[in-house]
């Protein structure tokens, strides 16, 4: 049916409201996700202490008081903790808890409701061409900006919600690809006019961006990372170019305003690439000429066939917090130049405090100097794959160094302080997220800036030999708890037979069978009461967990950083049987679980 000019003036109109309208929902749910986010850390501040109890311990097991009303508010926070983010869909590769797949639903019934609503002509003709042919267009063009944010590294998103850096992947990866469904549709009616230069152009532009999407897939990312890393650089590059033919289609067509939408996309792009090389120059400035004196040369170690440990100074005015991550470049040993890889920083940083040992005895404070890297330097344990990691590995069993370019600190840092009881879960290595975390805490108790009362670290490990990567420091870190702070470090080797050669008095240092080799003692964790090693098995987390409730009285904070399965298995134990709205009527904490789940997610 051919439109009338009447259907084309009102498909226009709607063609450019409908965008804007879409902005009318989504930037409300980013405000208040942000409000809660903001209003929970202030009532974390405001009110730390902990709650009235009349709670007895009977046979080593703590029996509630009656519970009260009172907790009503805290029971349904609870349970929408568990419903949430704790309640997990697994297909495949992929899992995602409720609250990502309610918001996945949500946001394409969004685009997709906006897209052909009052899509019925003047002459009653039902989802005319002309209603919605350049309005999914439009709409989809309207998301980039969101879509461009997501993917940026200074994140106004992340910044506004508080949600970590692996929440708003999962943002970016998502609204993309509801996105390129929608250039598709908008593609699909013009197949007819592919001889049309501008609709070539269009076509290309939504074919690169498919090809991104498609090697961003977690199976492809997982198999071959550099090969996603240079395609989905170099393809972004011709999407931009791609999308600048787009616009220009469809001004010739007289669509309204749609390159502001790209605009403000680039200029987005833009600044995030210019506050990033600000960045790299402000904190590699003796690379660059500005300042003399050594360089940040890297010095790098092969603790293991499969992890390697790399240690840098710190520039003095970069500062950071346990557990965010910095990107570090390499170019004797990346294949593409600035090729930029995220790692975790192992290391404290002491300068935003009081320095760190003046809380202890003299006595203990030589223990402390030798484990200055984990507070005074920057510290990486880098997990070896393939491609860019191997090569590192291989430089580093030549005992070489590398020259490195940092650029952060990025990603958000777990606050510990509000809780009275903090489980610190951490699977290989995982540990470079728990470990700052830990020191972190003994510290701020130790100064009297925490208001926890027990810290539990675990660690799962293959291989006996990966305690020495911080042994000596978590014996000395031990020393520094005050007496009201309880320390508990369990360590739990997982590995087969192969690697279970293992002395209670000492562990190996060198490669296996050779006599040469001299065992390397380390008292100041093998003989610390607080650490407890059970060798092959693995930790049953939700039974530790269960028995941390049980003795935790107030607020109880959990943080796992390890693979998926990992994470899975702590979601899964801090369910309704622990963590549930019955229990917090009748007493028991209020559990706060945060995860870093490492891989290709």
């Amino acid at each position: 049916m051919v439109a009338t000019p009447a259907d084309r003036a009102l498909a226009n109109r709607y063609t450019e409201e409908y965008a804007y309208q879409v902005w009318w929902l989504v930037a409300p749910f980013l405000f208040l996700v942000g409000v809660t986010h903001y209003g929970s850390v202030a009532l974390r501040k405001l009110f730390p202490g902990r709650q009235e109890r009349t709670d007895v311990e009977v046979d080593g097991r703590m029996i509630r008081d009656a519970g009260s009303f009172r907790r009503l508010p805290l029971a349904i926070a609870n349970a929408y903790r568990v419903l949430a983010f704790r309640t997990t869909f697994t297909v495949g590769p992929f899992s995602l808890n409720l609250a990502e797949v309610a918001l996945t639903i949500a946001y394409i019934v969004a685009l997709f409701v906006w897209s052909f609503i009052n899509t019925t002509s003047l002459s009653g003709g039902k989802f005319e061409l002309v209603y919605y042919i350049n309005r999914t267009a439009n709409i989809a063009c309207g998301q980039l900006p969101l879509v461009v944010t997501l993917g940026t590294k200074n994140n106004i998103v992340g910044l506004i919600t508080g949600l970590s850096h692996e929440k708003i992947n999962y943002m970016h990866r998502m609204t993309a690809r509801v996105v390129s469904v929608l250039l598709w549709v908008h593609a699909s009616s013009r197949v007819w006019s592919l001889h049309i230069k501008y609709i070539q152009a269009g076509v290309l532009a939504i074919s690169a961006l498919s090809f991104l999407l498609i090697t961003s897939l977690r199976p492809v990312r997982k198999a071959a990372y550099e090969v996603f890393f240079f395609l989905h650089f170099v393809m972004v590059l011709c999407v931009c170019a791609f999308s600048v033919f787009l616009v220009g289609g469809y001004l010739h067509t007289n669509v309204p305003r749609v390159a502001y939408w790209f605009w403000v996309s680039f200029l987005i792009w833009g600044l995030d690439r210019l506050i990033r090389f600000i960045r790299l120059i402000a904190f590699n400035h003796s690379y660059f000429g500005f300042k003399k004196g050594s360089t940040m040369d890297a010095d790098v170690e092969l603790l293991s066939p499969h992890f390697v440990r790399l240690r840098l100074r710190r520039p003095p005015h970069f500062h950071w917090s346990p557990g965010q991550t910095a990107y570090l470049i390499m170019p004797g040993v990346s294949t593409i130049p600035f090729e930029a890889h995220p790692f975790t920083i192992a290391s404290v940083d002491t300068t935003r405090d009081e320095p760190l040992g003046e809380a202890i005895p003299t006595t203990e404070k030589e223990a402390l100097a030798e484990t200055e890297p984990y507070w005074k330097e920057l510290v990486f344990f880098i997990n070896v794959h393939g491609g860019f990691t191997r090569r590192l590995a291989d430089i580093a069993e030549k005992g070489g160094n590398v020259k490195v370019f940092i650029d952060g600190p990025y990603g958000k840092s777990p606050d510990l302080t509000g809780y009275d009881t903090s489980v610190l879960i951490a699977g290989g290595s995982g540990v470079s997220f728990t470990l700052p975390l830990l020191l972190d805490g003994i510290k701020k108790a130790a100064a009297g800036n925490s208001n926890t009362k027990r810290i539990v670290f675990i660690w799962s490990i293959r291989d006996p030999r990966h305690i020495l990567w911080i042994s000596e420091t978590l014996g000395a870190a031990t020393k520094l708890a005050p007496q009201g702070l309880a320390i508990s470090i369990q360590i739990y080797l997982t590995g087969d037979s192969a690697f279970q050669q293992w002395d209670d008095v000492s562990i190996k240092s060198g490669k296996e069978n050779d006599e040469t080799q001299e065992k390397s003692r380390s008292p100041s964790l093998l003989e610390d009461p607080a650490v407890q090693i059970t060798r092959g098995s693995r930790p049953n987390l939700k039974q530790m967990l269960q028995e941390e409730a049980d003795f935790t009285e107030g607020r109880m904070g959990v943080t796992v950083c390890g693979s998926q399965s990992v994470a899975a298995a702590v979601k899964d134990a801090l369910g309704f049987s622990i963590a549930g709205p019955s229990k917090i009527m009748k007493g028991g904490p209020s559990i706060t679980l945060y995860t870093e789940a490492f891989g290709y997610a």
